[in-house]
């Protein structure tokens, strides 16, 4: 089996400790190293690929957005944890909306609601929109939240195991179209900061 982006970056770090916030940020300092990695190759040599989604779980997958004649910008290679399904596809946080530090902040507060410390297949985070709402630690998702049309979706769903979390969070996977990401990332300070 082939070695994902996410292993090489754990293994070169020489860790795969998540059990605290320093060993989080060291691991996000080395994923934010790469400079280069293609998504969608990213998704086709995942070995936890499906074709459907669970809450709570981190995914990444190609996109192209119904409206997107419309928007002034959008996400092609969304990195989501879904937190809603609805008839026609989910909600769910794109963390790729927020610049580095922001996301950093977000995450450590999602850390707060996973189901157990295994950080293993059966984790994931215990959320939806009332409690994102509701608690300030998470006040950095609003730009995040997007609803993702299944008839959209343009691959298979790589989810990303827990122990990779940091490390997805941090590779240069977004590719914004219609915007780079400094404008995008500007945009959702204003709406964070409003």
């Amino acid at each position: 089996m082939a070695t994902t982006i996410f292993q090489n970056v754990i293994r070169n770090a020489g860790t795969g400790a998540r059990n605290s916030l320093e060993a989080r940020n060291w691991l996000r300092q080395k994923a934010a190293e790469v400079r280069t990695v293609s998504p969608r190759a990213t998704i086709q040599q995942g070995p936890l690929l499906t074709n459907r989604i669970t809450t709570g779980n981190m995914y990444l997958f190609a996109y192209d957005p119904k409206t997107k004649d419309d928007l002034p910008y959008y996400d092609r290679f969304p990195l989501v944890f879904p937190f809603r399904r609805v008839q026609d596809g989910f909600y769910g946080i794109n963390m790729h909306y927020l610049p580095p530090l922001l996301r950093a902040k977000l995450m450590d507060a999602l850390y707060d609601t996973i189901n157990n410390d295994n950080m293993d297949e059966t984790t994931r985070l215990r959320i939806n929109y009332r409690i994102l709402q509701s608690a300030a630690k998470f006040r950095f998702f609003e730009p995040c939240v997007k609803h993702y049309l299944n008839n959209h979706v343009k691959s298979r769903f790589l989810q990303v195991d827990p122990t990779q979390w940091d490390v997805a969070l941090f590779l240069p996977l977004e590719r914004f179209a219609k915007a780079n990401k400094l404008k995008v990332y500007a945009d959702s300070k204003k709406k964070i900061y409003q």
